[in-house]
């Protein structure tokens, strides 16, 4: 651990103390298969990148970002797909309007700070023409089941509000001058994985907090505390997990969380059972059908001349009597049972069991509560539900994305990359 910590000091150190080379700034450093990328373009990456504040500002990350543009850009010419001037300059008011400003004056911004406005071109428009390639080859392919959003929306459910956390603190200094090169090592941290140990030992060698002495270590601090905007990042983390790097004036900031609290949220523990039950003369009855029916679809056909006895419904789980509530409470999907009542016997199968919350849930959006003068405030409640709507979304943009990183790695290994 000290020889790792030790190197974040001595990279640093060696970065400052480098002298430039002078080098072919339109030498190329990489070939794609037949495509070339100059070392021009990688500087220019790096810029753009740290003027963006985002990751991928090391030379190397430079790199691996201008192939992989390539190769999304190779896999749209295979498609057939080419960007208009339009859609580009669509793409170019789009990404300079997060900043709350026109493209023309991102631009103008950008060449300030010496990156050439075709560096922002050419990273916008790998990204569009990428869009269109994962609509046209992914998207179609991608399907979100009903199981899928019940099994969310159960873990959306069963997943306590954080009420406070325990955190750690890293703040590196970044004097004028030194922003470039405290915000490297911040990300270097931050991309290291460390233990909620090796984070105190990282905090007491760099952290210019008065917590470092104690390894950046702070009390419990309830979450509606915290900032607003700090939220967010910190109820996103799973213990033992560290933000990525945080710019704030003067200083880059980092957060561990090592530990958190939380409480259910009201009904989250109640369920809606869907089940169904045929009474038989005996139990034994009752186990020899329950051993050859598969689902609850098939007890109707199991069941024979019996099929109109089947009593299927969807209750609470209070609702349920209690000897029948007693064998499901053992049961998993599609599963039979027997509950014997000596002069005749119920054949059990459980069919689904959800939270009451989800089987309530509508796609109507959760507001607060009325105010004095009864006009519904149009304020999204944090802690309520998210849709079925807005579930299948997230659903179904976590598979293209995981979709269009299997494609562009499948890209990669099909590529011949080589270095001069």
């Amino acid at each position: 651990m000290r020889h790792f910590l030790s190197g974040f000091a001595l990279t640093a150190a060696l970065a400052a103390a480098a002298p430039a080379l002078a080098q072919n700034p339109f030498e190329p450093v990489i070939y794609i298969n037949s495509a070339a990328i100059t070392r021009y373009e990688v500087e220019q990456r790096q810029r753009f990148m740290q003027i963006l504040g985002a990751p991928g500002t090391t030379a190397e990350q430079a790199q691996q970002a201008l192939i992989d543009d390539r190769l999304r850009n190779h896999a749209a010419r295979q498609l057939g797909i080419v960007p208009t001037d339009e859609g580009l300059q669509n793409g170019l008011e789009e990404f300079a309007g997060r900043a709350g400003l026109s493209a023309a004056e991102f631009t103008a911004a950008l060449e300030g700070a010496g990156v050439e406005p075709q560096a922002y071109r050419d990273f916008v428009s790998a990204g569009l023409v990428w869009r269109q390639v994962i609509r046209e080859r992914v998207v179609p392919r991608i399907k979100v089941s009903e199981a899928e959003v019940d099994q969310e929306l159960r873990r959306v459910i069963e997943t306590p509000i954080l009420s406070r956390v325990l955190i750690s603190e890293l703040i590196i200094p970044a004097p004028p001058g030194q922003e470039e090169q405290a915000l490297n090592l911040a990300r270097q941290i931050a991309g290291a994985g460390l233990s909620s140990d090796e984070f105190e030992a990282a905090a007491r060698q760099y952290s210019a907090a008065d917590s470092a002495q104690s390894g950046g270590r702070l009390a419990w601090v309830n979450i509606d505390n915290l900032p607003p905007s700090l939220r967010p990042v910190i109820t996103a983390l799973q213990p033992g997990q560290t933000t990525q790097p945080l710019t704030v004036e003067g200083a880059v900031v980092l957060f561990h969380l090592r530990d958190s609290q939380g409480t259910l949220r009201p009904g989250a523990t109640e369920q809606v059972i869907d089940y169904a039950t045929l009474r038989l003369p005996t139990a034994a009855d009752a186990a020899t059908l329950g051993a050859r029916t598969r689902s609850c679809d098939d007890l109707y056909v199991q069941a024979g001349a019996q099929a109109g006895q089947v009593q299927r419904q969807t209750v609470p789980q209070g609702a349920v009597p209690t000897l029948i509530a007693q064998r499901l409470a053992t049961m998993d999907a599609n599963e039979t049972g027997v509950v014997d009542y000596g002069n005749g016997a119920d054949l059990v199968m459980l069919c689904s069991r959800q939270p009451a919350l989800a089987a309530d849930l509508s796609d109507d959006v959760a507001t607060t509560a009325l105010p004095d003068d009864g006009v519904e405030a149009a304020i999204p409640d944090a802690n309520a539900l998210p849709t079925r709507e807005a579930v299948r979304d997230e659903i179904f943009n976590r598979k293209a994305n995981a979709a269009a990183e299997a494609y562009l790695a499948e890209l990669r290994a099909e590529a011949l990359i080589r270095r001069p």
